[in-house]
C-alpha cells in the first residue's frame, strides 16, 4: 500500500519559513517524479515544485528563489523548504508521486501565512 504523508504545515507570519516533509512508504521516491502542489480556496491546484526521477528540478515562477525542493533517499522523504513566505502562499500543500500510470497523492497540509 502506497502512502504519502505530509507534515510541517502551520501558521507563520509573512517573511517566515516552514519546511514541509513528505514521507513515502510503499514506493521508492527516487524512481518517481515527485511534486509539491498547492490549492488555495477557490483556485485550481497548481504545481509549486518538482523533482523528476532523473533529478531535474523545476519551480513555479512565483516561488523561485524562495522555495527549495529536496529529497533524502535514506529516509525516503521529500522536503519543501519555504522561505520569505507571503500571504499569497496560503494554501493546502499536497505531495504527489507519479510515474507512468501510477499517480499517488498525500492528504495535504495547511500552510497559512498571516500576521
Amino acid at each position: 500500500q502506497v502512502q504519502l504523508v505530509e507534515s510541517g504545515g502551520g501558521l507563520v507570519q509573512p517573511g517566515g519559513s516552514l519546511r514541509l516533509s513528505c514521507a513515502a512508504s510503499g514506493i521508492i521516491f527516487r524512481f518517481y517524479n515527485m511534486g509539491w502542489y498547492r490549492q488555495a480556496p477557490g483556485k485550481q491546484r497548481e504545481l509549486v515544485a518538482a523533482i523528476s526521477s532523473g533529478g531535474r528540478i523545476t519551480y513555479e515562477d512565483s516561488v523561485k528563489g524562495r522555495f527549495t525542493i529536496s529529497g533524502d533517499y535514506a529516509k525516503n522523504t521529500v522536503y519543501l523548504q519555504m522561505n520569505s513566505l507571503k500571504p499569497e502562499d496560503t494554501a493546502v500543500y499536497y505531495c504527489n508521486a507519479a510515474i507512468g500510470y501510477r499517480d499517488y497523492w498525500g492528504q495535504g497540509t495547511q500552510v497559512t501565512v498571516s500576521s
